[in-house]
């Protein structure tokens, strides 16, 4: 998910503002929530001791989340790291969350480009196609494109021959009319 390779490089100045050195401007945690979300990598140091603040501002940016009633973990995942923190198990529960949001997001990748190759499984059903022909021509008829011109040559000998008969159907329709009308 990662687009860039260079984090951008955000640096806390001593009154505790973010600037970030990409666009020189200040920056919020929301701000810095949207580049993660865009798939960039972030670094947060301290500007006077130089310190990699990065962790504990991800820590804060969920921490808001959850306070604002969005619920980042479940409350089951939250006790188990609290509880891994005061386990031996500590050493083990970081490489396990990691490996598993990995395999998260590979499975992501997967599905969208697999989501995307398929084609639609209702075109296999039969009577699909003339479905299909049926929905366009009732919405070019209620968008009032039948006279539209078309760059398709066939599209347009198609909707020249449903004129046709719309015209023609029209026409007895109005024949039996006649008729009916004469001979009360």
């Amino acid at each position: 998910m990662t687009q860039n390779t260079a984090p951008i490089l955000i640096k806390r100045y001593a009154s505790r503002r973010l600037y970030n050195t990409q666009t020189s401007d200040y920056v919020t945690l929301d701000d810095i929530a949207g580049f993660i979300s865009e798939g960039h990598e972030v670094q947060i140091i301290d500007l006077k001791s130089g310190d990699d603040l990065t962790r504990q501002y991800l820590l804060q940016i969920i921490a808001e989340h959850e306070s604002r009633g969005e619920n980042v973990l479940p409350l089951n995942v939250l006790t188990d790291l609290v509880r891994s923190y005061t386990t031996q198990a500590q050493s083990v529960v970081p490489d396990f969350l990691a490996m598993s949001f990995e395999i998260l997001r590979d499975g992501q990748a997967k599905a969208t480009e697999t989501l995307g190759g398929i084609s639609n499984p209702l075109t296999s059903m039969p009577g699909f196609e003339a479905m299909q022909t049926q929905q366009k021509a009732f919405m070019k008829a209620m968008t009032g494109s039948w006279g539209a011109p078309t760059a398709d040559p066939a599209e347009a000998a198609e909707q020249s021959s449903d004129l046709d008969d719309i015209k023609a159907q029209l026409a007895e329709l109005q024949s039996k009319l006649s008729k009916m009308t004469s001979d009360k």
